[in-house]
Order: structure tokens, then C-alpha cells, then sequence
């Protein structure tokens, strides 16, 4: 029955928000935090401060920004009750850590981090905030799990507008690779069940990047361009160069996962690439079109030595998902909808929303086993 399911929905809350609830040190801030969390998952068409005011029955949306603004709490120590919760429901030895940036577009200048810079959001150069954020999937499911906000130099080498933003002294510059090894750091470290990571080109070519995951034993299946040197046993070489040349009986078809079509096939080559040390191995996963064999995109792997042609392409399959994540939480979330320009603000705001998207995931992950069904969020209020 309906009534079910809706006890169903506020009790799945109610277990969220007790895993944080004691990050709030007053009644008001904490009842204020759950407000806007029940916000996030209505369905409003926009999620800002005045929507959520009003949603709330509230003539004016001080509540609300003394909450993102002003109020005392931790949103890291939200961030890490937040590991714990996905971990408990979603939690698989073949989950995937997923690094990942979107873009916000913003009109100002004044919003922490804001310039004109590639956004791959919208395709092109925008005055815009980039978020660099970690996503887990499993079999059970997938969610946005952390965030990072990148500071362009400018802005880290600009005393006066770091004040205005309210960004700390001890927060320097950082690449995006960079931001994305603090959040793997973190997860690994929360014990997130996890095996395998995977990135674009713009983690994938960085070699610190995967540096630090060789070190750590962390598998991975990362995107590089064509023209990334790569070593083999007669030198290095360009993985356009060895797609050239490799063999027909090379080649798989093989599916790298369920897409909104059904199984994503693709043609397949593995190479193996020299310099396997205490029992893991490197290799050069090739991906080319089916309708169009130009097509072709490159991964570096690293992993257990005698890793399955089958296991590589299922991890380069899941980097998809956090594309999912974005989308979802975007549209059911708010994840783009705020209205803030401090730094702490910017990562408050987000918090809760991970905490939201990632109710969400397990709410579905649970009507799959046959609990309460997630058609949630105007039942919620």
C-alpha cells in the first residue's frame, strides 16, 4: 500500500540523517539541515535558497543561508558519516571509484573559483566553477560520494578576492589529478569497498596520478589520448600505433555494460605491457566503434596479474556512471542550483546534496530487493 511505502521513504531518511546528526552542535541548524535536505529530494523545479524557503513555508531565505553561510558545522565530518552510509548499503568487493569534474556556469566574478575556463559541461570555454567529484558504483548501485572545488592560480595568487570568498590561507592551488587523489585518499582510507578506479584522459595521462595507485594497489582503467608514449618490450610507443597493428584475432565484441539501449558493444583489443612487480601487471585496453572503426579510444590498466580481458572493459564501461550521477543529480537534486559565492558555502551546499543523491541510490537499490518503492520525493513533506 501507499502509506507503506511512504513510512518506507521517511524511515530510509530518518536513517540518514541520524548517521550526522550529531555533526550539529545546536537543534536549530540541525533541524535546519533536514529541511533543507527534504527540499532537495521535492520536486521543485529549482533548488535555491528562496525555492527551499518557500517550499519550507518560509517568507524569506535567511534561514536557509545561515545554514550554507553562517551556521557552525563540519561539512567534511558530514562527508565521512556519508562514507559510512554508502558503504553499509552499496558496499561490493568490485565497486569502482570514479573521478570525474562538471561544470557550474555563474554570470559573476564572485563566486569562489569562478573564471572563464573549459568546461566540459558545456563543450566549450564558459565563466563557470569546475567541481572535481568521486563517485562509487557497484552492483548495487551508484551515487556521488565526494567533491572538490578547483581554484584556478588566479585565484589562489589573489589575496583580496580569496578574502572576499572567505578561502583560508592553508588552501593553495591544486590540479584536478591532484583533487582527485585527496578524495580517493579519503575513501580508500574510510574503507570504501572498492578495486578498481577509473578517470578520463585528464587524470589517465597524469603520471602522478597514476603513480599514487600503483603504490596503493588500487587497479585501474584510465583513459589516455592517442599520442600518450606507452612502453613495450621494443621501446615506447603511441596506442594508435599499436591499435594499427594489431592482429584481427585481437579483437572482442564484447558489451561494457547496459545502456539506456541495452548492452553497449564494442570491439575490444588487450595488450600486455611490460613491467608486472609483486603480482600485478600492466596493459593497453583499445575500445573501437562498431559503426565506425575510426572511432577508437585508449586505456592504461594496471592490476592483478592474470586480470580477465572481461574485468578491464567492465571497469572502462563503469566510468559512465558518474556521467549518470552528474545528470540525476542535477535534475533531481539541485546539485547546480545554488545560489552561493563563498567557499565553504559552495562545499555545504554540495554535501547535502551528495547526501540526498545518494539517498536516492539506496532507496532504489532497496525496491530492487523488494523494500519500499522510490518514487519518492513529493511524498516526502
Amino acid at each position: 500500500m501507499l502509506i507503506d511505502e511512504i513510512v518506507g521513504w521517511r524511515a530510509g531518511l530518518d536513517d540518514l540523517l541520524a548517521r550526522f546528526a550529531h555533526r550539529f552542535g545546536r537543534a536549530e541548524p540541525r533541524r535546519q539541515a533536514l529541511t533543507y535536505l527534504i527540499g532537495l529530494l521535492s520536486p521543485l523545479a529549482s533548488k535555491n535558497g528562496w525555492t527551499l524557503a518557500e517550499a519550507a513555508g518560509d517568507a524569506t531565505p535567511d534561514r536557509m543561508q545561515r545554514l550554507l553561510n553562517r551556521s557552525a558545522w563540519d561539512p567534511d565530518a558530514v562527508r565521512d558519516d556519508l562514507f559510512a552510509y554508502v558503504s553499509e548499503h552499496l558496499g561490493d568487493d568490485d565497486g569502482v571509484l570514479i573521478v570525474d569534474e562538471t561544470g557550474f556556469l555563474k554570470k559573476g566574478i564572485k563566486s569562489a573559483g569562478v573564471q572563464r575556463q573549459y568546461s566540459g559541461t558545456a563543450g566549450r570555454t564558459e565563466n563557470c566553477q569546475l567541481g572535481v567529484f568521486l563517485a562509487y558504483a557497484s552492483p548495487a548501485g551508484r551515487t556521488l560520494i565526494d567533491r572538490e572545488l578547483y581554484l584556478p592560480r588566479g585565484w589562489c595568487d589573489d589575496p583580496a578576492r580569496r578574502e572576499e570568498a572567505g578561502i583560508a590561507a592553508n588552501i593553495g592551488f591544486a590540479t584536478k589529478p591532484a583533487l582527485g587523489l585527496r578524495m580517493l585518499e579519503r575513501a580508500i582510507t574510510a574503507g570504501l569497498s572498492a578495486r578498481w578506479v577509473t578517470a578520463d584522459e585528464a587524470y589517465g595521462q597524469d603520471s602522478k596520478f597514476r603513480t599514487w595507485l600503483q603504490q596503493h594497489r588500487m587497479g585501474y582503467v584510465l583513459a589516455v589520448p592517442c599520442n600518450q608514449r606507452v612502453p613495450t618490450t621494443m621501446g615506447s610507443s603511441r596506442p594508435d600505433v599499436l591499435a594499427a597493428n594489431a592482429p584481427g584475432l585481437a579483437w572482442k565484441r564484447r558489451s561494457c555494460g547496459d545502456g539506456a539501449k541495452g548492452p553497449r558493444l564494442y570491439d575490444w583489443a588487450v595488450a600486455s605491457l611490460p613491467g608486472t612487480v609483486d603480482g600485478f601487471g600492466h596493459w593497453l585496453l583499445i575500445r573501437r566503434s562498431i559503426t565506425n572503426p575510426t572511432d577508437l579510444a585508449y586505456y592504461l590498466c594496471f592490476g592483478p596479474a592474470g586480470t580477465q580481458d572481461e574485468q578491464l572493459i567492465r571497469v572502462a564501461g563503469t566510468r559512465w556512471a558518474i556521467e549518470e550521477c552528474f545528470q540525476t543529480a542535477k535534475t533531481e537534486v539541485g546539485l547546480d542550483h545554488y545560489q552561493v559565492r563563498r567557499y565553504d558555502a559552495w562545499y555545504r551546499h554540495i554535501t547535502l546534496v551528495l547526501c540526498a543523491h545518494a539517498y536516492l541510490a539506496i532507496t532504489a537499490a532497496q525496491a530492487k530487493k523488494g523494500a519500499p518503492n522510490p518514487m519518492m520525493a513529493s511524498f516526502l513533506l
